[in-house]
């Protein structure tokens, strides 16, 4: 009996794949879609104008610090200024940039707290960028 049931096994599995050859082959190839292409909108030329980089302008403070000596107290405060009146002038005419406006109050925050280091540290630098910059009246 058991030499019955593998017989029929056999059977059974052979028509099976008897049965799924037969499907692939009746099934219709499927024929390529040809796409229809919609026409291009005409497009009016923009008008080319040059890009304008905004460079931030180098004051002559800036200018004068020896070419690497970019994180002594004297320099960050000179960089700060000349942020912070950019910003100032930029918040005249835009009103309700809100967070242009908090970026320039950490900045005086940041300049004030080097202001106050220098002052404890050198008083003599504190005093001649106070009068540069004419931060004090």
């Amino acid at each position: 009996m058991a030499r019955a049931n593998k017989e029929t096994t056999s059977k059974k599995t052979a028509k099976k794949t008897v049965k799924a050859k037969k499907a692939v082959e009746k099934k219709p190839a499927v024929k390529a879609v040809e796409k229809i292409e919609k026409p291009i909108k005409a497009v009016k030329p923009a008008k080319v104008e040059e890009v304008k980089t905004k460079t931030p302008k180098v004051s002559k403070r800036v200018k004068a610090q020896p070419k690497g000596d970019t994180g002594s107290v004297d320099f960050q405060i000179n960089n700060f200024s000349d942020k912070i009146k950019s910003l100032a002038k930029h918040l005249k005419t835009h009103t309700h940039d809100f967070d242009s406006r908090r970026g320039l109050l950490i900045m005086v925050g940041k300049r004030r707290r080097l202001l106050n280091y220098l002052k404890k540290s050198d008083t003599v630098k504190y005093e001649a960028a106070v009068k540069t910059l004419k931060l004090k009246a």
